[in-house]
C-alpha cells in the first residue's frame, strides 16, 4: 500500500510542476503568508533568480517547503517569468488546555506537549495531536491507570488560530493483585520484597496507594532487589525475567519476576591504587570491606564514598574513588582493587546566597565555615549547612557547588534558602490540662530587621502565674561569636492551682548573659541577674523542717550568678536525628543576697539514627540544690526553688508537679517538691504518615523514669515512677503542640496518674 500511496503524492506533485512550460526565474513572489515570513521560506526554498525551473527543480521546492510544516498547501505559478508561491498557512495553536488531570500535573504533561510541538505558539499540526494523544495514554498506563480517556477537541478561532483541548478521563488505577517473586530460595518473600514501593492491597493502601502499579515503582523496586542480593554476596544473581500481566477489564495487575539468585562470594584480596594525597595507612582505615567477608556492594560503594569525602576535606573536590572487582567463579571470590584518583586541588572562587531577601548576607556568611579564597573543604560545607539550617530563619538550605566556567580548579558555593516567618504577633492561643487558658499577648522577632538579632515582649496571664518578659539577644556582640543578652521579668506565681504546696510568689528580676564560643560545638554561658521575690504561705499550710523559711520577713533580694557549658551537635534545630546536646549549668547566690544557696543541673541527650527513618533518643537530666554559708546553711534549698516533676514534658502519665514529697495543705496532702530531681527518657522516633514535614511533627513510644526527692541523701532508686506510651509533638503555627498517650507502669498509691496529656500554645 506505500508504494502506490507514494505513486500518487509524486504524481500529483508532478502535475502542479508540470503546469507550464519550462523557463527562466526572473523573480520570485510568496502570496498568502500571515505569520510566517518571506525571508523565512526563501531560507528553506532551493530556487533564486536566475535559475532554470523544470519539472525536477518544481518538485524538489514543492517538497522542501511541505517539509518545514508550516503549510498546509503550496502551489506554482508563472506570470510572465516570475515564480508565484501560493501557500496555505497552518494555524497557530493559541492555547493548549488540559481537563480532568489529578494523577499527573499539569505543569509536568505540558512539559511533555511541548516536546512534541504541541505548546501555545506553536504549528497545529493534526499528526501532533495523534501522537500527543499516544503519549498520554502511555504516561497514564505507566501508573496503572488503563482506563484512561483522551479526548482531544480542535476550536478554529480567527487570525488563523486554533484553541487544542484534551479532555482526560483518568479512571481509577488498576490494584496489584499478586506480586510474585520466582526463584528465591534463600531468603523469603517477605524478607526480600522489605522496602518495595510497590504491594498488594492492605490495609494502609488507601493512605500509601501502594497497590497502584508504576512502571517507574516496579523499576525502582528490582534494582532494590538487586541491591538486596548484591549487598548479601550474590555477585552473579539476575533477574531474568518480568511478567506484567493486566486483567480483561483492565482493573487488575498482576507482577512476576522470575530470578537467579546464584551463589555466595567471598572478598579476596582488597588493594588500593593509584596516587595517595594522604598515606595509605589511613585511607586504609576508611575501607569497610575485608578479606575473607561475604562480598557487599553497599560496603564497596561506602568505602569509596568515605575515601571521596576524606579528599575532599583536603580539597580534592572532584575525586574519584573507582572500585574495580575481579571475579573468580571456581573459588568464589572477589578481589577488589580501589583507583584513587585524586584529581586537582580546588578552592573556593566565590560563596554567594540566593533567597535571602530579608536575612543580610552577613547573618548567612558568619555561619560559614567554608571561606571563600581558601580550599576547598567539604566537612566544612556540610557543617556550615547544618548551621544555617540550626538558625531557624529557613524552611530550607540547599547547597551546590559548581565548577567555575573555563578552570579546572575552582568552585563556587551556591548557597539556596527558602526564609520561613521569623516575627510573630500572637494572642490568647494556650492552653494546657494544669494552666487552663492561657491568656498571652506576645511579639518576638528570631530575625529582628534581618540581622539575626532576637528580641522580643510577651504578656502571659492565667490561673497558675502572670508573666512579664522583655528580651534582647545578640548571637554575634563579636565577630568572634561572643553573644549578649538583656532581660527584663516580671512574675506572679499562684502555686495552689499548680498542684504544688499553697503559696504565692511575686518575683522581679533583671539580667545580662554573655556566651563564649570554645568550639564548633562547645559554648560557655554567664548571667547575672538581681530579683526581688515575695513569698505569701497560705493559711492551713502545716509547715515543719521541710518547709523551713517561714520567716516574719518573706521578702527576699538576691544577686544570682549562673554559668553553663553546652556541647550542642545535633543536626537540626527542631525534630533533630542525629548528634547529641551536653548540659552542665551552675547557679549560685552571690552576698549581700539575704538567703544564700545553690543549684546544679546536668542533662545528656543523644540521637541515634537507626534507619533513614526511625531515630532513636535517650535523655537523661539530674539536678540539685541546697543552701550554704551563713545562719541558714542548714536549712537548705528554698522551697520555691524546689524542682519538681512528671507531666507533659517530664515523666508523662504522671499529673504536671505531683511526684515526691507532700505536705498538708488545708488538710489536703499537695507536692512541695525536692532539692533533687531525676529524670531520664528514651523514645523510639518513627515516621509520621500524614506529615509532610519531619521537620515539625513527629511520633515516638516513649519509655520514662523519674522523680523528686527531698535532697541527695534521700535518694531511693525503688522510687522511681516508670511510665511508657505515644507521644505526637508538633510545631504548628499557634505554638508547640503535644499530645501524649501515657500508661504508667509502677503508680503507687496516692500518685495522680492521667493517661492522656496535652499542651498547646506558645507559654511565655
Amino acid at each position: 500500500m506505500k508504494k502506490p500511496l507514494a505513486a500518487l503524492i509524486l504524481a500529483l506533485i508532478g502535475q502542479t510542476a508540470f503546469a507550464f512550460e519550462d523557463f527562466t526565474i526572473s523573480d520570485i513572489r510568496v502570496d498568502g503568508l500571515e505569520r510566517i515570513s518571506a525571508g523565512t521560506v526563501f531560507t528553506y526554498l532551493p530556487l533564486q533568480k536566475g535559475d532554470q525551473l523544470n519539472r525536477a527543480r518544481s518538485a524538489e521546492a514543492l517538497r522542501a517547503l511541505y517539509r518545514t510544516g508550516f503549510f498546509n498547501d503550496v502551489r506554482l505559478d508563472r506570470q510572465g517569468n516570475i515564480l508565484v508561491i501560493t501557500v496555505r498557512e497552518r494555524p497557530a495553536i493559541a492555547k493548549v488546555e488540559l481537563i480532568g488531570n489529578k494523577d499527573i500535573k499539569t505543569e509536568e504533561l505540558q512539559k511533555g506537549l511541548t516536546n512534541i510541538g504541541l505548546a501555545e505558539g506553536e504549528t497545529f499540526d493534526r499528526l501532533n495531536l495523534e501522537r500527543v494523544t499516544q503519549e498520554l495514554t502511555r504516561q497514564y498506563n505507566n501508573r496503572g491507570k488503563y482506563n484512561v480517556k483522551i479526548s482531544p477537541s480542535v476550536t478554529t478561532l480567527d487570525r488563523n488560530r486554533v484553541n487544542v483541548t484534551l479532555t482526560i478521563a483518568e479512571g481509577k488505577a488498576a490494584k496489584i493483585r499478586h506480586l510474585n517473586v520466582v526463584g528465591n530460595t534463600t531468603f523469603t518473600d517477605e524478607e526480600i520484597r522489605d522496602g518495595f514501593e510497590l504491594d498488594t492491597t492492605n490495609w494502609l493502601s488507601w493512605y500509601r496507594r501502594d497497590d497502584q502499579y508504576s512502571r517507574e515503582k516496579l523499576s525502582g523496586d528490582l534494582e532494590k532487589l538487586r541491591a538486596f542480593y548484591l549487598d548479601r554476596g550474590y555477585v552473579d544473581f539476575d533477574i531474568e525475567s518480568t511478567q506484567v500481566s493486566v486483567s480483561p477489564d483492565r482493573r487488575n495487575v498482576y507482577v512476576t519476576a522470575n530470578v537467579n539468585e546464584g551463589e555466595v562470594y567471598q572478598v579476596g584480596d582488597v588493594r588500593l591504587t593509584g596516587e595517595f594525597i594522604v598515606d595509605e595507612e589511613t585511607l586504609r582505615s576508611l575501607v569497610v570491606i575485608n578479606k575473607g567477608e561475604t562480598f557487599s556492594r553497599r560496603n564497596l560503594e561506602q568505602s569509596s564514598e568515605y575515601i571521596k569525602r576524606l579528599l575532599g576535606n583536603f580539597g580534592y573536590a572532584f575525586a574519584e574513588v573507582n572500585p574495580l572487582p575481579q571475579v573468580n567463579r571456581e573459588k568464589r571470590t572477589v578481589d577488589i582493587t580501589l583507583l584513587v584518583e585524586p584529581g586537582k586541588r580546588v578552592y573556593v572562587r566565590r560563596i554567594n546566597f540566593e533567597g535571602n531577601s530579608k536575612t543580610v548576607d552577613e547573618v548567612l556568611r558568619r555561619e560559614m565555615r567554608q571561606f571563600e579564597g581558601g580550599w576547598f573543604n567539604q566537612a566544612a560545607i556540610d557543617r556550615s549547612k547544618i548551621r544555617l539550617e540550626r538558625l531557624g530563619f529557613f524552611k530550607s538550605v540547599e547547597v551546590e557547588t559548581p565548577k567555575v566556567a573555563g578552570t579546572d580548579d575552582q568552585v563556587d558555593v551556591n548557597i539556596k534558602v527558602d526564609e520561613q516567618q521569623t516575627g510573630n504577633f500572637q494572642f490568647g492561643v494556650g492552653y494546657s490540662e494544669l494552666q487552663g487558658a492561657i491568656l498571652s499577648v506576645a511579639l518576638s522577632f528570631d530575625n529582628f530587621l534581618g540581622s539575626g538579632n532576637r528580641v522580643g515582649l510577651a504578656v502571659s496571664n492565667n490561673s497558675v502565674f502572670k508573666r512579664f518578659d522583655a528580651t534582647y539577644f545578640n548571637p554575634y556582640y563579636t565577630d568572634d561569636g561572643v553573644s549578649r543578652g538583656f532581660n527584663v521579668s516580671y512574675r506572679e506565681l499562684d502555686s495552689g492551682q499548680a498542684n504544688i504546696a499553697s503559696y504565692t510568689s511575686d518575683v522581679g528580676q533583671i539580667g545580662v548573659n554573655y556566651g563564649i564560643p570554645l568550639s564548633e560545638f562547645d559554648r560557655v554561658n554567664f548571667r547575672l541577674a538581681a530579683d526581688h521575690t515575695k513569698i505569701e504561705i497560705f493559711p492551713g499550710l502545716t509547715p515543719d523542717e521541710y518547709i523551713p523559711f517561714v520567716l516574719d520577713n518573706r521578702t527576699f533580694n538576691s544577686l544570682r550568678f549562673e554559668t553553663s557549658w553546652f556541647r550542642d551537635s545535633r543536626n537540626r534545630f527542631f525534630s533533630p536525628t542525629d548528634g547529641s546536646l551536653m548540659r552542665l549549668t551552675a547557679e549560685v547566690t552571690l552576698p549581700p543576697s539575704e538567703i544564700e544557696y545553690y543549684k546544679i543541673s546536668a542533662q545528656y541527650q543523644r540521637y541515634f539514627p537507626l534507619t533513614q527513618k526511625f531515630t532513636l533518643m535517650v535523655n537523661s537530666e539530674l539536678n540539685f540544690g541546697d543552701a550554704y554559708g551563713g545562719d541558714k546553711k542548714d536549712l537548705g534549698l528554698p522551697f520555691w526553688e524546689n524542682y519538681y516533676s512528671g507531666g507533659v514534658r517530664s515523666v508523662r502519665g504522671f499529673r504536671d508537679n505531683t511526684l515526691g514529697p507532700r505536705l498538708l495543705s488545708g488538710g489536703e496532702p499537695l507536692p512541695v517538691g525536692g532539692a533533687m530531681s531525676v529524670i531520664g527518657n528514651v523514645e523510639f522516633l518513627f515516621p509520621t504518615p500524614f506529615a509532610k514535614g519531619a521537620d515539625t511533627i513527629r511520633l515516638g513510644w516513649f519509655l520514662d523514669v523519674g522523680n523528686v526527692y527531698r535532697d541527695i541523701d534521700d535518694f531511693d532508686a525503688g522510687e522511681l515512677r516508670y511510665s511508657t506510651g505515644l507521644t505526637m509533638q508538633w510545631r504548628a503555627p499557634v505554638g508547640p503542640i503535644i499530645i501524649n498517650l501515657a500508661y504508667p507502669l509502677n503508680d503507687k498509691e496516692g500518685d495522680d496518674v492521667e493517661r492522656i496529656q496535652f499542651s498547646f500554645g506558645n507559654q511565655f
